[in-house]
């Protein structure tokens, strides 16, 4: 049982938190008395780690706001011990009114820290941080795919969420706001978000809750803009997270939110860019395009490869091809999202790039458009409605040409259905507008080339036919 401690609205000035017990106690009690007296040590700091409260105590304190200023110091910390107990939120029932005592509490340390009425001091932030920490930082629970034993990322119908939600969310919230501060001091802070805090903070983006991640997400964002010292490292930590997601599990349930991160990130990098995030364009972002699972976190990986291209043009090539290095060959659907990220980077791509890897690009272009699933092969088709893909083909026509045309009188006699032959009839005649004379060549080619074929299917046969008469003769 909790033992729930009333207190008055007012304290002594020299009355202090009872010495500490150990947090490993079992169950907490509840008792309505009206005050329990305290010992007076007047010159000890009061702190989480010397002061503590038996943690079986819940107690009723009064408001910060209804104490004199001098006293509220000492009353944070005991609020802050209160909201150290640990709870189970997986049966609502049990410990009700202490859970309730807890999140009021949580919700006055909120609104302190947003209102910046009471400045804290060193040894209060520490103990603020030292109670986020104890809250948020936990072991997660097994992932659904490791129950039921299923593949890939669970679909929104499936989505877990936390019982313990409206309890971390405060957590998370008095977090946020701690960050946001305006009077928050960077040069003490950092030693309590320090590097140990913001990897655990990474490890909790693999919460299959999403309302967890979206907090986790903002508040990262938040450090990354406020404290410079950290940035470096939370971009090594982020890219330690894309290694292990990429050449280990392939599941990990933040990789969407983390890259929305770098979005953002990327987007105030400086010119030139650093020879440290080019590398990471290379080894992270584009190796991200492997895992089965693209999907899930296609828009935002996109974005951040699109980013780059704006922000340097001269990386167009390698974009290019790191995507073909990585280009689906049975799941038409991954190709779609495929090609849609192509038309993005292609419209950043100037002349000179583009001529980098036309070659490699436009056979890659000539498979997709004759698959027979119809939304690949329209997906292909209308990248020619770009009209900057067009005026790029227009300058390189007499490289493409050759590469594309017979891809696509394959599709117009071969290809099942009609929309796809009426989108290679437009682009057929998008090349003959072009350059007629280029066109005829081509033509003239690929009609030697089919004639030849079909000589060399008749000389197998022939073959094959002597083989048979010679075999029947031996019998």
């Amino acid at each position: 049982m909790f033992k729930i401690i009333k207190r008055g609205k007012k304290s002594s000035k020299g009355e202090v938190v009872e010495p500490p017990i150990p947090s490993s106690l079992p169950n907490v009690s509840v008792d309505h008395a009206s005050r329990i007296a305290t010992s007076v040590v007047a010159s000890q700091h009061v702190t989480l780690a010397n002061a503590t409260p038996d943690p079986s105590v819940v107690e009723v304190l009064p408001l910060l706001k209804e104490v004199a200023l001098s006293e509220r110091h000492v009353l944070f910390i005991r609020k802050l011990q209160i909201c150290c107990v640990q709870f189970d939120f997986a049966d609502t029932v049990k410990c009700a009114r202490q859970k309730e005592i807890k999140r009021q509490t949580l919700a006055e340390l909120i609104d302190l820290v947003q209102s910046s009425s009471c400045k804290m001091n060193e040894i209060m932030q520490e103990e603020l941080v030292r109670m986020i920490s104890l809250n948020l930082f936990r072991c997660l629970p097994p992932a659904s795919h490791e129950n039921t034993g299923s593949e890939g990322i669970d679909e929104e119908d499936d989505m877990y969420l936390d019982p313990s939600w409206p309890h971390l969310q405060l957590v998370y919230e008095l977090l946020l706001r701690y960050v946001m501060s305006s009077e928050m001091d960077t040069k003490i802070a950092k030693r309590y978000l320090d590097h140990s805090f913001v990897l655990k903070l990474l490890d909790l983006f693999d919460s299959e809750d999403p309302r967890e991640r979206e907090y986790l997400k903002t508040i990262l964002h938040r450090i990354y803009g406020k404290f410079m010292v950290h940035r470096p490292f939370i971009r090594n930590g982020i890219n330690n997270v894309f290694y292990r997601f990429i050449f280990e599990t392939e599941r990990h349930n933040g990789i969407g939110e983390l890259l929305e991160i770098l979005g953002s990130v990327i987007n105030g990098f400086a010119l030139p860019m650093k020879e440290e995030h080019k590398l990471f364009l290379v080894r992270a972002l584009i190796p991200l395009h492997k895992p089965k699972c693209v999907s899930v976190y296609h828009h935002q990986l996109s974005y951040c490869i699109a980013q780059f291209v704006e922000k340097d043009y001269r990386l167009a090539d390698i974009v290019i091809r790191g995507l073909l290095k990585y280009w689906p060959v049975t799941n038409c659907g991954k190709e779609v999202l495929f090609l849609n990220e192509l038309e993005e980077i292609l419209e950043g791509t100037q002349p000179a790039e583009f001529q980098r890897c036309l070659v490699p690009l436009f056979k890659q272009l000539g498979r997709s458009i004759n698959s027979p699933h119809f939304q690949v092969a329209e997906r292909a088709l209308f990248l020619w409605n770009n009209e900057h893909i067009v005026d790029l083909i227009a300058q390189n026509r007499r490289a493409i040409l050759p590469i594309i045309f017979e891809p696509l009188e394959r599709n117009m006699y071969g290809h099942w259905n009609q929309a796809v032959h009426g989108l290679t009839s437009n682009v057929r005649r998008m090349f003959l507008e072009m350059d007629s004379e280029l066109f005829e060549e081509c033509e003239k080619d690929y009609n030697e080339r089919a004639a030849g074929a079909i000589c060399l299917v008749e000389q197998r046969k022939l073959a094959w036919k002597k083989l048979e008469e010679a075999a029947a003769l031996v019998k």
